[in-house]
């Protein structure tokens, strides 16, 4: 048996807070243009993200075809939505390396953000990937400790 493929027209990247996806802007500015059935993403993608905090950023990888039907994967949230769920934090720190570190966050917190990131990182190995998460804390202005 052979596999029929169809052929890829465009890769989209979005990200697109779970259970909230809708025609407007950022979705329908960017599939729409490609001639992508818009309300049906919507549906599939709150339909696959109803599971999920409501609101959590989830970065999509999107290919459409020549027939204008679409494929889509979905990735794990950004390493600074863990970071700042983890220690509370709202938003970084508005002039990263100036000024007094605006929080702490550990090395075991880390290294849990690690473990459920790694899936989607490109990092041989835990410790590679806690590095990874470690230097996006601390352009975030938060300060690295052990524990």
């Amino acid at each position: 048996m052979s596999k029929v493929t169809k052929k890829v027209t465009a890769l989209i990247k979005l990200q697109v807070p779970a259970g909230k996806a809708n025609p407007a802007p950022p979705v329908g500015t960017a599939l729409g243009p490609k001639g992508v059935n818009i309300m049906e993403f919507c549906k599939q993608f709150n339909e696959r993200t109803k599971k999920i905090e409501p609101g959590t950023p989830i970065p999509v990888e999107m290919s459409v075809f020549a027939d204008r039907t679409f494929a889509f994967i979905m990735k794990s949230p950004p390493n600074t939505f863990f970071i700042k769920k983890a220690i509370g934090l709202t938003k970084g720190h508005t002039k990263p390396g100036a000024g007094d570190p605006i929080g702490k966050i550990t090395m075991s917190q880390i290294n849990g953000i690690a473990k459920e990131k790694m899936q989607d990182m490109n990092a041989n190995s835990l410790e590679a990937a806690a590095s990874m998460i470690a230097g996006s804390a601390r352009s975030m202005g938060l300060e690295v400790v052990e524990g």
